[in-house]
């Protein structure tokens, strides 16, 4: 309790820092964002799921340096980082597992059969997005397997001029490495973009980098994305879409999965993605929309450092996807249909050579047809060739209680299939289980949703049932010197959560004010129950956070601005604590100048494994965007 009361007092603190003052004209009003489900498009103002977005602006203004820090700002995500500067994060939706979320780009999966430990992996720079959605609760109905607790969906920016940006930051703890005497710990990026649009055509081109000399003995980084977007549209009813990222990571991994026993561990990895889709109009009331994706994943590990063969593993995936997804509208609703196919395949030196086959199938309907209230059911069959068929379906209904207050409830179920690694793992810290079966889940949640031009606010409530959980354990008790207990999965049994979540977003977005506000504030409760047998280590089942606070002010004033980010976690199994970040900046005409201080209090902390993440940081930085 006292340390809350802490926590709390903290928070005013940071509230009444100086009014420093800065101007950014927001454009996104967030009652006209479409989610596009892949085959049915839902604006922001008419969802009935819980939905949280960052936008453009948000991204912009926040003092975060990676899109695994972005994260850290929304509503029911758990980010759980093992290093900064985007070297490696889980990152889960309400209390489920990493393995649990599926990612996106653009719509497309890109979830790695690997392992969810690299589901972050993403090819795309920050410069690069256009805004983040994440939709929380069972999402299989939508995106098919492995959205079982939800769904984050990165969309990077639509090409409508010609524009030429740069961004460029550093930054220390001016501490040395705590570990080993390399001098200051220190870190810095780089971000470049093109764009250009003729009419019919577009293209994005965008370049990435990241580096850090750790600031723990074998923690240094050094991250590299490049992507590409462009796209034709030679009419108004038909456009071609086609996009291609690379990611080049590595970084030492000490105390990232297994330690102690892994101080001298070191990890690279890459990972390049490319996608090909189309959308036609057919006809005034039907549309088509066909994709290609493909995922390929090299992973090469060092369990005992570069220097010794012993231990060193190396994973190659890849993943083919071919979907068509169509939407059919009547007077009386919409009807969204389509098919999907997956294709995973795994070479490496740990698990062995692997295949599965993924297919899927959906319908689905949405109606306005009775006043006041909105309909969207449907379901998703899916046929998996290692464990059989699923049938996902689901029910979200929206009550329109006034012009502003609205009623949601939604309903659906959802699976989970493990991965290569859950499976077929064979290292000394980690071992697979073959007979592992999905784990399966149901949902319900129910809400209240307030929407105007300046203020979105929700408020709900949901209980989650997941069979089969699957969680890694070992034994715990004396062994002897030398030796090493693995971890292995099993399906443990039974993991209930219920949970409370609430979240208030305010903008002064009148474009002639001239001192403006934005504020977003949210809580989070959960409450978990899974039986962990004693003398039994879980590493992830009773990790989850229990309590999430989340707090970010901006205050704008002609062109200075400034930003205060600020959340407060307690988990279940680790200590509760408190991170303040701060933003300040300088508009002038192309020129964007700011300073971000992270971590104000410089408090120590672990997100996940044996990582303390960096106390106090300080760091410079300046982003130009020149238009021709």
């Amino acid at each position: 309790m006292l340390n809350k009361k802490i926590a709390l007092t903290k928070l005013a603190i940071v509230l009444t820092v100086g009014a420093t003052h800065a101007q950014m004209r927001d454009t996104t009003a967030l009652n006209e964002v479409i989610i596009n489900q892949n085959r049915l498009q839902i604006p922001f103002s008419k969802q009935n799921k819980n939905v949280q977005i960052l936008t453009q602006e948000d991204i912009q203004r926040l003092p975060n340096r990676s899109i695994n820090e972005l994260l850290t700002n929304i509503p029911g995500v758990d980010v759980r980082q093992r290093g900064p500067f985007g070297s490696q994060a889980d990152v889960s939706i309400d209390g489920g597992s990493f393995e649990q979320t599926a990612i996106l780009l653009n719509g497309v999966k890109i979830t790695d059969p690997q392992t969810a430990h690299h589901n972050m992996n993403l090819p795309v720079p920050v410069e690069s997005i256009e805004r983040i959605e994440i939709i929380r609760g069972p999402a299989s109905r939508i995106f098919g397997i492995n959205a079982l607790t939800g769904a984050i969906n990165i969309v990077t920016k639509k090409i409508e001029s010609n524009q030429i940006s740069a961004q460029v930051y550093g930054g220390s703890s001016f501490k040395d490495n705590e570990q080993a005497s390399s001098g200051r710990y220190y870190g810095k990026g780089a971000q470049l973009g093109a764009q250009f649009n003729s009419g019919r055509t577009s293209h994005g081109l965008y370049f990435g980098h990241e580096d850090s000399n750790g600031q723990r003995y074998n923690t240094a980084s050094n991250n590299n994305k490049l992507y590409y977007d462009g796209t034709y549209q030679p009419n108004e009813s038909n456009q071609i879409k086609a996009n291609f990222g690379y990611i080049d990571n590595q970084f030492g991994a000490n105390g990232y999965y297994a330690a102690p026993t892994d101080k001298e561990a070191y990890e690279h990895v890459k990972t390049a993605f490319a996608s090909l889709q189309s959308k036609h109009q057919l006809s005034k009331d039907f549309s088509i929309s066909p994709r290609l994706s493909n995922r390929y994943n090299e992973d090469e590990y060092w369990y005992l450092g570069r220097q010794n063969s012993k231990g060193r593993s190396k994973h190659y995936s890849n993943v083919f996807g071919a979907e068509v997804n169509a939407a059919l509208e009547q007077h009386y609703g919409t009807f969204g249909l389509g098919l999907e196919s997956r294709f995973e395949r795994i070479n490496s030196t740990a698990i062995g050579s692997h295949n599965r086959e993924n297919y899927g199938g959906y319908l689905e309907f949405k109606t306005e047809a009775i006043a006041k209230l909105m309909v969207n059911a449907g379901a998703y069959v899916n046929y998996n060739s290692k464990f059989g068929w699923q049938v996902f379906p689901g029910l979200d209904l929206g009550y329109s209680i006034t012009e502003r207050w609205k009623f949601v409830l939604s309903a659906g179920s959802a699976q989970r299939i493990p991965s290569f690694t859950d499976l077929y793992t064979n290292q000394t810290a980690n071992i697979g289980n073959p007979a592992l079966t999905s784990e399966n889940a149901y949902q319900i949640e129910g809400g209240i949703k307030y929407l105007s031009n300046r203020i979105v606010a929700q408020a709900s409530y949901f209980h989650r049932n997941i069979n089969d959980f699957i969680d890694w354990q070992k034994t715990e008790g004396a062994v002897a010197e030398g030796t090493v207990v693995p971890w292995k999965p099993s399906n443990i049994g039974k993991n209930t959560v219920d949970g409370v979540n609430g979240s208030f977003r305010y903008q002064l977005n009148d474009p002639m004010a001239t001192t403006r506000y934005y504020t977003t504030i949210s809580y989070n409760y959960l409450n978990p129950t899974i039986k962990v047998e004693d003398g039994i280590r879980s590493k992830y089942a009773i990790e989850n956070l229990r309590h999430q606070v989340i707090l970010n002010f901006t205050v704008n004033h002609k062109n200075w601005m400034l930003t205060t980010a600020n959340r407060f976690n307690e988990r279940i199994s680790y200590k509760n604590y408190f991170i303040a970040d701060v933003r300040a900046s300088y508009q002038l005409i192309n020129l964007n100048i700011f300073a971000d201080i992270q971590n104000i209090f410089d408090k120590s902390y672990i997100e996940a494994a044996a990582v303390p993440m960096p106390g106090r940081w300080f760091s410079l930085g300046a982003r130009y965007k020149f238009s021709y």
